[in-house]
């Protein structure tokens, strides 16, 4: 079944969107903070508790700011490098074969050097086979290597995407403002609806009074509540396409970020983890595909900081793997501050190596060589009226915009 459908026809070839790579890497790197701050002793650096509460305080919503950008940005960016003529079967394939094999080894990791001990033989099964989101309990939800969970929820954007580009692809482009504004409405009121109708009774969020583990897990976790965050992507990415957005330029929009992440670290915990933040992330994503749209230099549009967004995935699936065993290689020792900030940064550097590693070894290959059948390939190289090289795909024509 095509893709396209019937809506309007777009360029042959959409411009690419660097600036959105490159900006990847920082949204990582603040969920790498997030559990670089969470005070485990299976994580723990710091000495002192006031180190440790500062980070723990000033990181408290980078994890949930991160996760929100990356659903935001996969409605985005998939909707923007939407093929023509593509079909379900072909973009399924491409999904799989760009994010299970990580995804696999990664799980594989986490067992072999810190989860096993922490993780019931049928959690890890559900979490292979990405159901943890599913089930309404915490140590479940983020059980083996607790960020995959996202990717559960990403797995459901996935099958969904199809049958959602379609559907938005059909909106006139004088109504996506109001389709927007709907679901924005949506997300900012989850939390509200959340405390109304859920009883906050059982387990209760560490540094979060008054939110329960399972009304975290609804509005947080649950993929069709954050189906909401990756269709406000589609949205806003036909809004961009069709000359539809307002934009308010980068410096504001990231200005708007920040004073939005200030006051999300002094709201209800559910606000500050789904409602604050998401119109400035939407307004900096549109923002810098623009740019990108115009040919217009950004900070994130070079040769490094691609790279950079090139592993991020590698790296988001990586770093609790680092955090946890890097830890254990240091026994029960805790650190002064700066020798803790010391450790932090050398962390950091080790993931990106053993990100650089897994995305050359394994997403890389993998990718060219599997993202499409054979026989698709065939077809291409007659189209073309020339060969295509053993393994070519379409990621071998330049690096693919389907990220996560």
């Amino acid at each position: 079944m095509p893709m396209n459908g019937t809506g309007t026809s777009r360029p042959a070839r959409a411009p690419r969107l660097d600036s959105l790579t490159g900006l990847r890497f920082p949204a990582a790197l603040l969920v790498f903070f997030f559990h670089a701050s969470l005070g485990v002793p299976w994580i723990r650096l710091f000495q002192e508790d006031s180190a440790n509460d500062a980070l723990a305080k000033y990181a408290s919503q980078a994890g949930a700011l991160g996760v929100t950008f990356f659903f935001v940005l996969s409605g985005f960016v998939l909707t923007w490098s939407a093929r023509d003529q593509d079909t379900m079967r072909a973009f399924w394939r491409r999904r799989f074969v760009k994010i299970y094999p990580n995804y696999v080894i990664t799980w594989a990791l986490a067992l072999v050097t810190f989860a096993a001990v922490m993780t019931k033989p049928w959690q890890a099964v559900v979490n292979l086979l990405m159901l943890q989101v599913w089930v309404p309990d915490f140590a479940t939800n983020f059980s083996v290597d607790p960020p995959s969970w996202s990717l559960g929820a990403e797995a459901v954007f996935y099958l969904s995407f199809p049958v959602l580009f379609l559907l938005i692809k059909k909106i006139a482009p004088a109504r996506l403002k109001y389709w927007i504004a709907g679901v924005v409405a949506a997300v900012l009121l989850t939390p509200t609806l959340t405390y109304a109708v859920i009883e906050n009774t059982g387990m209760q969020m560490p540094g979060a009074d008054g939110t329960s583990t399972v009304q975290y897990w609804f509005a947080y976790v649950l993929p069709p509540v954050r189906l909401l965050d990756f269709a406000l992507g589609i949205l806003v990415a036909r809004a961009v396409m069709a000359g539809r957005w307002r934009n308010i330029g980068m410096t504001w929009s990231a200005l708007l970020l920040a004073v939005s992440y200030a006051v999300a670290m002094y709201v209800p915990h559910l606000y500050g983890q789904r409602s604050v933040t998401l119109i400035p992330i939407v307004l900096l994503i549109a923002a810098v595909a623009s740019r990108d749209a115009e040919g217009k230099p950004t900070p994130f549009k070079n040769r490094f900081m691609i790279w950079l967004g090139e592993i991020s995935f590698a790296f988001y699936l990586l770093h609790y793997i680092v955090l946890a065993y890097s830890r254990s290689l240091l026994g029960d020792q805790l650190f002064s501050t700066p020798v803790g900030i010391a450790l932090i940064a050398g962390q950091i550097v080790a993931t990106v190596l053993l990100s650089w590693a897994l995305y050359a070894w394994v997403e890389a290959p993998i990718t060219r060589r599997f993202s499409s059948s054979r026989k698709a390939r065939a077809a291409k190289a007659a189209r073309a009226g020339a060969a295509v090289p053993a393994g070519a795909s379409p990621e071998a024509e330049g690096r693919t915009l389907e990220t996560v």
